[in-house]
């Protein structure tokens, strides 16, 4: 739902209405530039998430004394209220990108909920959504490289190089198509038995040859370390041997 809002309205319509769905606030003027360029931006990010979020608009010059409590001092602001409070906020007109991950932050998109589920069909359309969500793309290639489907689970994880877990299925995908005969490592990776998993690629990673091979293991077990965590005790204790291994 996308309103106007003023002093009048501004407690029902926002601060009340926030302990439902957030409401996202925009204050803006008629006169400012940067205010034209953003609205259609969060206009685009709410109607998306209708239902589960709102945004009113609030004029500034005729409503001087909300932009005088919120402490409005450069437009166009926009401030999230949740349970009556701000809950997140930012000033000036930034990208669409960054308007989304803003909306985002306050309630996931539908590609960001279909992307918690393990069905595939789901996890099919999340990507339709939204070719971005490596989450989705990742479980994805679980999925296929477990059907041994590895030229599908390649091309559903190649386009995230900077997220370790998706470039380390990437990696396994790979070193499956070349026959490295890590098929023990992979199973136990999926059984959930991380310490063989990872004692299989350690051993794999002092018996291979420099080059592309052996940076697809360490990049598989940098997958399984994102998994874990950074403070679990077996990622920390096979990530010091994996660099022990590379020095």
């Amino acid at each position: 739902m996308i309103f106007d809002a003023d002093d009048t309205t501004f407690r029902e319509a926002v601060l009340e209405r926030s302990a439902a769905v957030p409401v996202v606030v925009d204050f803006w003027a008629a006169w400012c530039g940067p205010c034209r360029q953003l609205t259609p931006a969060l206009e685009s990010a709410a109607a998306a998430r209708e239902g589960r979020v709102d945004l009113a608009k609030v004029d500034v010059d005729a409503n001087p004394l909300l932009s005088q409590t919120y402490r409005v001092q450069g437009i166009p602001a926009v401030k999230a209220f949740r349970d009556g409070k701000i809950a997140s906020e930012f000033t000036g007109a930034v990208p669409p990108a960054q308007v989304e991950r803003f909306f985002d932050a306050l309630v996931p998109s539908e590609a960001d909920e279909l992307a918690g589920s393990d069905d595939e069909s789901s996890l099919r359309r999340a990507l339709e959504l939204d070719p971005r969500q490596s989450v989705a793309a990742g479980k994805l290639a679980r999925l296929l490289l477990a059907r041994g489907e590895t030229d599908e689970a390649l091309a559903a994880v190649e386009a995230f190089p900077h997220d370790f877990v998706a470039a380390g299925l990437a990696a396994r995908a790979r070193l499956s198509q070349n026959g490295h005969g890590l098929e023990d490592a992979f199973a136990a990776w999926d059984r959930g038995d991380h310490a063989t998993a990872l004692e299989d690629l350690q051993t794999a990673f002092a018996a291979a040859r420099e080059g592309t091979e052996r940076d697809a293991i360490r990049q598989t077990m940098v997958a399984i370390f994102t998994e874990l965590g950074p403070d679990d005790p077996l990622a920390r204790e096979h990530r010091r041997r994996l660099s022990a291994a590379i020095s």
